[in-house]
């Protein structure tokens, strides 16, 4: 299999091979890894012109793990790593891939993996509370699976489902939210080459409070958009009704796109607090989270102020 990284990332967003290869901890997968130990070490090697790169430093494994929202296991910051992981089985997992495409299907989670290529990123991540970390992620890139897929000309958006069991994710008994959650990108925003669907995080397999076992990544969106446990993947020719906007249309767009001069009604954006940092540092919020010049071209013209 051909391991390669898209000529259109800046080599600065991916992390050097010695700030997060632990071969001791790699090597202790077991079988559950086995797909991502296979194309990590060539990953790692492509990615070694990024040495000396001025790029952010990733947080540790147990900030991006013990920090996170999941509302299927709870509402606070903790709850997800406290509860997902007693409770989510990813495995067996598949993923249907339907609506207007003409390879439509029930696909195995471990068979997606090894008929795709798997890549090492790191991307900024923020969330809309104004907080961010920096996560090297694994995984495929988005615009592969859909180009797997063959949508036809029609399909204009792609829609993601979370899993809805409430026996598994037991915060789906409280009306938080109208379960499943449902997210989506507009086609050109999925066919970005920087979009990912992740499989894991410093190449071991993605922890349940992360989204286990694919999520989305989409490091130029506010963390809501970039949904977690993905099990359907939909091509349609209208906008999907995701979950926060249905939620409070008032405080969370469609679009979603980190723009630190539309403030959510409750909070500033100006600025954000990395996670590692301290409670009372502050950082200024980058437009598009940084990513403003691979992304701004896809929505020139439009209102970012209207289009939140």
């Amino acid at each position: 299999m051909l391991i390669r990284r898209p000529d259109d990332i800046p080599s600065s967003e991916i992390t050097p091979e010695r700030d997060y290869l632990d071969r001791r901890r790699f090597l202790g997968l077991g079988a559950a890894a086995a797909a991502l130990a296979v194309v990590a070490p060539a990953s790692l090697a492509a990615c070694a012109d990024a040495e000396g790169a001025q790029a952010d430093a990733p947080n540790t494994w147990d900030e991006i793990t013990s920090y996170n929202n999941f509302y299927e296991f709870g509402t606070g910051k903790s709850d997800p790593a406290e509860n997902a992981p007693k409770t989510l089985k990813t495995r067996p997992w598949t993923v249907r891939i339907d609506g207007l495409c003409a390879r439509p299907g029930q696909y195995a989670f471990d068979d997606l993996v090894r008929q795709n290529r798997i890549q090492s990123r790191t991307y900024r991540f923020r969330c809309v509370e104004a907080w961010s970390m920096v996560v090297p992620w694994n995984g495929i890139p988005l615009r592969d699976m859909i180009a797997r897929a063959q949508p036809q000309p029609s399909a204009k958006y792609v829609e993601f489902t979370t899993l809805m069991d409430p026996e598994q994710m037991p915060g789906q008994r409280r009306r938080v939210l109208d379960w499943p959650y449902v997210e989506g990108l507009r086609m050109d925003e999925a066919m970005h080459p920087l979009a990912l669907l992740a499989t894991g995080i410093y190449n071991r397999p993605l922890p349940a409070q992360n989204g286990a076992p694919l999520r989305l990544v989409v490091p130029w969106k506010y963390g809501f958009k970039s949904i977690k446990s993905v099990v359907r993947i939909r091509f349609t020719a209208q906008q999907p009704a995701t979950a926060w906007n249905v939620s409070a249309p008032g405080e969370y767009g469609f679009f979603a796109n980190v723009n630190p001069e539309v403030d959510h009604p409750r909070w500033s954006q100006a600025r954000e607090r990395r996670i590692g940092d301290g409670w009372f540092r502050r950082r200024d919020t980058l437009p598009f989270n940084g990513y403003a010049e691979q992304v701004a071209a896809l929505y020139r013209g439009m209102d970012l102020r209207r289009y939140y």
